[in-house]
């Protein structure tokens, strides 16, 4: 006869639960960032021409332009060879967070989770864009009067948003830490 321990179950006390899921529960936000952030950019690409404004709001523009490097356009006029050094770092970067998410609860670690699930998705985006076309399409302008910040995209929001998460988590989780002391 199969006891709870064989079938993969935890006893606390009387009872007995199925095994929390892990992280990559989360796995369905990260393939939802990749979806939005390529049809929005195949909609950009065809329909609006390069540096064209298009403004939404009196700070904010759409406006297609590519960047060949990193953030900031860092490495953006090197020879191409920054290329497959960003795509190689999004595929190192991708497999250690899909790790990571691997052996985390889904449940407990929810934030921590979703956090990572946005910045697997958007570093997967960016990726997609530099292996099909050598660079990133970028067309979020933001800006106050003649001062712009570098145009970024959906990936580029969902990463953002993610770090903030997991910043957010880790203080979260120092404040519970101190405050159990």
């Amino acid at each position: 006869m199969m006891d709870a321990n064989d079938a993969g179950l935890r006893v606390t006390g009387a009872s007995a639960r199925a095994p929390e899921g892990s992280g990559l529960r989360w796995l369905p936000l990260t393939a939802l960032v990749i979806v939005v952030d390529q049809l929005v950019k195949l909609w950009v690409v065809a329909d609006f021409m390069p540096y064209q404004s298009h403004p939404i709001l009196p700070v904010l523009d759409l406006n297609l332009m590519y960047n060949t490097g990193a953030a900031w356009s860092f490495l953006a006029d090197a020879s191409g060879w920054q290329r497959w050094l960003f795509t190689a770092l999004a595929v190192a970067v991708s497999i250690a967070l899909v790790f990571w998410m691997r052996g985390l609860r889904s449940r407990t670690q929810a934030l921590l989770s979703c956090s990572l699930a946005l910045i697997l998705g958007g570093a997967v985006g960016n990726m997609i864009d530099r292996m099909r076309t050598g660079r990133v399409v970028d067309f979020i302008l933001a800006h106050w009067n003649n001062h712009f910040f570098p145009a970024f995209n959906v990936a580029d929001s969902c990463i953002t948003i993610g770090a903030a998460l997991l910043l957010f988590d880790a203080l979260r989780d120092a404040q519970a830490a101190k405050g159990s002391k």
